[in-house]
């Protein structure tokens, strides 16, 4: 056999594994991180990636590693992914394979931007929206959706059907997009207790103002929908330093909300435990608090409440240097990468 066939004999095999319908080293197009020894044990986390700026696709495999071998939690990372090629493509918007684990979830964490997911993908979503489990939103997922012509179009971040109005973000969340606050890029964030929230067990281990991101802060409609329990307010740095001090203009008076619970009440009746949170792009989950927050976070949402201590491990399981926040056009994003490197 001579050296050019061998040549083509590979490349032909190699290209059997990018054609639509690949599979990865793992067999499928996803994440599955089994979990350890824990109080999560025996729960499953479904992680839910997809937008182009934040980096969700580098933030919630760290997350979910961090569940899954400190707490016991068994963790699902999906991603965007370019049907083509099998590899992860945050600026593909219409495909986020994996999503039928939504039927056997205990919690959804999700972090899209804009998705226009066809019917066959929304309506695990939707099914999983109604069914009265646990929801977590980061950052982007205020507008999580952007349909067109969908069966399921009363999710999308604009919706106008009477009811649910704002779609996903608003109606789950607590609010759709609206606007930056903050100088996007240019203006900080320091998160500071809420009125109200300084005993609330989501902030064990987290004191007033110990958390800054660079991210800025998302602009909501005050009040938020009930009911809605603030927990941490983004006050506006004048620079990206966290020793930068508050910006002098009015854009502290008040302070936005960056981090809430509320209850979610389905068509059926159920409710529904949600966190929200318009910080934590990848970067700052190098930020020990927002670790611990999300952290904190997932133990509530589960019913776990009593089991969150000052002592949980928050601990990144390997070194973590996620992409500074930016588009693709920035050289941000890491194209040709399969899940499994992630």
């Amino acid at each position: 056999m001579n050296l050019r066939y061998c040549t083509t004999l590979f490349c032909a095999s190699l290209g059997l594994l990018i054609l639509p319908g690949y599979a990865t080293a793992e067999g499928h197009p996803w994440l599955d991180i089994p979990g350890s020894k824990g109080p999560g044990a025996g729960k499953t986390i479904v992680l839910v990636s997809g937008d182009e700026e934040y980096r969700s696709e580098e933030g919630l495999p760290q997350l979910g590693r961090i569940l899954a071998q400190r707490h016991g939690f068994h963790c699902i990372v999906l991603f965007a992914v370019d049907p083509a090629t099998g590899t992860v493509a945050p600026n593909v918007n219409d495909n986020i394979p994996g999503l039928e684990h939504l039927q056997k979830a205990d919690l959804l964490i999700i972090q899209t931007r804009w998705r226009n997911l066809p019917d066959s993908q929304m309506k695990y979503v939707a099914e999983y929206a109604e069914s009265g489990k646990p929801v977590i939103g980061l950052r982007t997922s205020t507008h999580a959706f952007n349909l067109k012509g969908s069966a399921y179009q009363k999710y999308s971040w604009d919706s106008k059907e009477p009811g649910y109005d704002g779609g996903f973000g608003r109606q789950i969340l607590g609010e759709t997009w609206v606007a930056h606050h903050g100088n996007h890029g240019v203006e900080g964030t320091k998160a500071l207790t809420a009125p109200g929230a300084e005993s609330n067990v989501l902030l064990t281990g987290i004191p007033s103002g110990s958390i800054h991101v660079t991210t800025d802060v998302y602009k909501v409609r005050l009040p938020l929908p009930e009911p809605v329990q603030p927990l941490l307010l983004g006050q506006v740095l004048q620079t990206l330093s966290p020793d930068a001090p508050p910006v002098t203009t009015d854009k502290n008076s008040p302070m936005m909300p960056v981090a809430w619970t509320r209850a979610y009440k389905t068509a059926s009746g159920r409710t529904a435990r949600v966190f929200a949170s318009t910080m934590c792009a990848a970067v700052d989950l190098k930020e020990a608090g927002i670790r611990r927050l999300l952290v904190n976070a997932v133990y509530w949402s589960v019913g776990l409440e009593k089991r969150i201590k000052p002592s949980l491990n928050v601990d990144s399981v390997e070194p973590f240097n996620p992409s500074t926040f930016s588009f693709r056009n920035n050289d941000a994003w890491k194209p040709g990468r399969l899940p499994e490197q992630y």
